[in-house]
């Protein structure tokens, strides 16, 4: 049944005249009179005769408009969602677990305006699942790491995928531990120096496909190792484990005094990482995408430089 024909009827009704219905409908009156007829074919009875007072319902056609009526009002109400789910402001990102730009979204995510309907979703994910999932659709920008010497395999690889990718940060990694460990109070320390202790490793880090490339494309790890998944779980074992690090993309200092967390440089880091955004070619940054950005500069600049600027 054509719910166009349900609104005719209703306007037919509300007029009490077909003449006056078509020419608030904005059609011939011809026209509005075929559809009455076909609706009430479709019906199996009259839903109007005419008297000397006008077009008036019958008694069936009277039960008809009032079912009407209501398939309508739920219409409408279902347009209503329609409009209010368009409108709502979305935004959807995946990124790495550690540093300043879990702090950039942090501050992305409480300057947004509460009176607002807003959608953010945030996933935390190594490079790899980062670049699946914009590539496949499930969010719309992308913050992926990789060790520098690798650069050009993750650059054909976003090339393949249909990705564009802009430069966020360079850094030497640093190393996250709780200010009791033995090597915090340290003026330098090297990488020789952490194989007596516990190493927090990231369970997800590894990517597959670079499986023959150099092993020191990463940090490497110290005798003892716990292989965690979770970033709440690797700051808590961190707070409680005074003979526990982990190397993690630098942080502002509000952070990691948060977490009752100190960071500390290695004089010969292993490698130098590189953080990308990454997001499908031809997409058009919404300005929720282009806030989150400015959070994220903001962000690293208040980490490299110890300003806002």
């Amino acid at each position: 049944m054509n719910t166009l024909h349900l609104k005719y009827a209703v306007e037919v009704e509300r007029t009490g005249s077909i003449t006056q219905a078509a020419e608030n409908l904005y059609m011939a009156q011809p026209n509005l009179s075929k559809a009455i007829r076909e609706l009430e074919e479709q019906l199996g009875f009259a839903i109007f005769e005419r008297t000397s007072k006008g077009v008036v319902p019958t008694p069936r056609g009277r039960q008809a408009l009032k079912s009407a009526h209501r398939v309508l009002e739920e219409l409408e109400k279902m347009r209503l969602l329609s409009r209010c789910a368009q409108a709502r402001r979305r935004f959807s990102a995946v990124i790495p677990r550690d540093g300043y730009i879990a702090e950039g979204f942090a501050r992305f995510a409480a300057a947004q305006d509460s009176r607002e309907d807003i959608d953010l979703k945030v996933k935390e994910a190594n490079a790899m699942e980062a670049i699946a999932g914009v590539a496949e659709g499930s969010f719309a920008l992308g913050v992926i790491r990789y060790p520098v010497r690798s650069q050009r395999y993750f650059l054909d690889f976003l090339q393949e995928k249909g990705l564009s990718h802009d430069a966020v940060w360079e850094f030497e990694p640093l190393l996250l531990m709780n200010a009791r460990h033995p090597l915090a109070a340290r003026e330098t320390i090297y990488c020789a120096d952490l194989r007596p202790y516990i190493q927090i490793v990231q369970g997800d880090a590894a990517v597959p496909y670079l499986a023959g490339e150099p092993r020191d494309q990463e940090p490497p790890p110290g005798d003892k190792r716990i292989v965690v998944f979770q970033r709440a779980t690797q700051l808590e074992l961190l707070t409680r484990m005074d003979a526990a690090y982990m190397w993690a993309a630098p942080a502002s200092r509000e952070g990691t005094d948060r977490c009752q967390l100190v960071q500390r440089p290695c004089a010969d880091p292993p490698s130098r990482y590189r953080d990308a955004l990454i997001y499908p070619q031809r997409y058009q940054l919404t300005q929720l995408d282009k806030d989150f950005m400015d959070k994220l500069f903001q962000a690293r600049n208040q980490v490299a430089y110890g300003s806002y600027e």
